[in-house]
């Protein structure tokens, strides 16, 4: 593993969080599309030529993070290695945190979410995914790890991947949407989640493992001090 920033477009930065022959996490920055935008834009994909690090094939993208959502993002540095990170996410065989600032602080310190999620969409709204009994099951722990000022730095790990089921979980799920969620709560500024660890095991190598600090946004918060 070794440890190298550079800058994107004079404002944003990665940070390689781990690297071996077969896989790279890095420290995807807030404000960054992973894919192409419909609207079109800068994305991660952009950027696949410098995050190669010497290899001739560029790395692929394995799994999603929201635009606005920072921390560990995890890319396949070949073609098989995709194949079988895929397969670990999608049969949950990867461990994921998250931490989030909340607008407001929750009745209890802790708890689990399980409720399932669907897709909505209309012309006015566009859209977005809502609590229904029968959509797609999803389930989170979460527990308070600090307060401050009205607001609470949440720890969620997720047993489940479901499209915005962080953001959907906190509103609905705790009462208390993410700060800055412009879709579940009141937006204003770039919303407060971060994805900060992540591990993926390999059969035939140690697991990869990954730990993104808590960006200078939340520390501006007073949290993580």
């Amino acid at each position: 593993m070794r440890s190298r920033r550079f800058a994107l477009l004079g404002r944003m930065e990665f940070e390689p969080l781990y690297i071996d022959a077969e896989a790279l996490v890095i420290d995807k920055p807030s404000g960054l599309d992973v894919t192409r935008p419909r609207r079109g834009g800068v994305s991660l994909e952009d950027f696949r030529p410098e995050l190669a690090f010497g290899f001739h094939r560029w790395p692929t993208i394995v799994h999603r993070l929201d635009k606005d959502t920072s921390g560990c993002l995890l890319l396949a540095r070949t073609l098989k290695a995709h194949r079988r990170y895929q397969q670990a996410f999608e049969t949950g065989q990867v461990q994921k945190t998250y931490v989030a600032v909340l607008d407001g602080i929750p009745a209890d310190e802790s708890g689990t979410v399980d409720m399932a999620l669907a897709k909505i969409s209309s012309a006015e709204a566009g859209w977005r995914m809502v609590p229904d009994e029968n959509g797609k099951s999803a389930r989170s722990h979460w527990r308070v790890a600090e307060v401050r000022n009205g607001k609470a730095l949440v720890e969620f790990t997720p047993e489940t991947g479901r499209t915005h089921q962080l953001r959907v979980h906190a509103a609905s799920g705790i009462g208390v949407p993410i700060l800055g969620d412009p879709v579940y709560g009141r937006g204003q500024f770039a919303m407060f989640l971060h994805a900060s660890q992540l591990t993926v095991g390999r059969e035939t190598k140690d697991a990869i493992t990954a730990q993104a600090p808590l960006p200078a946004r939340f520390r501006a918060l007073g949290f993580g001090g």
